[in-house]
C-alpha cells in the first residue's frame, strides 16, 4: 500500500536523483526539496519527541522549526530549505530519539 503524503502531478521530466531513507533506497527528482522527496515516499517526516505523534512539516517555507531532519551521519537541517543531493542518507527519528 502506497503511504505517501504527497503525489507529483507535474514536471516529471528531470533528472532521477537517489537517496536512502532509514536505509531504504528511493528515489527524486533535481530540484526536490527533502521535505518534498521524504513526503514523496512517507506519510510523515519525523516523530513529534514530546507527543509521538507523526509530522509533516508545518509552514513549508523555513519559519516554523517543524521539519529538522538528519543524515545517517546526523547532519541537521531543515528538510523545506534544503535541497536533496544524490546519495543523502536520511534518518526519521522515532519518539524515543530526539535530533
Amino acid at each position: 500500500m502506497d503511504m505517501s503524503l504527497l503525489r507529483r502531478v507535474k514536471s516529471t521530466d528531470r533528472p532521477t536523483l537517489r537517496f536512502r531513507l532509514n536505509g531504504a533506497p528511493h528515489s527524486a527528482l533535481e530540484g526536490d526539496t527533502v521535505l518534498t522527496a521524504v513526503l514523496a515516499v512517507s506519510n510523515h517526516l519525523r516523530v513529534s519527541e514530546f507527543s509521538g505523534q507523526e509530522r509533516a512539516g508545518f509552514c513549508f517555507m523555513g519559519a516554523c522549526q517543524d521539519c529538522w531532519m538528519a543524515t545517517e551521519n546526523g547532519d541537521r537541517f531543515r528538510a523545506c530549505s534544503t535541497l536533496l543531493t544524490d546519495g543523502m542518507s536520511l534518518v526519521v527519528p522515532d519518539s524515543g530519539r530526539t535530533l
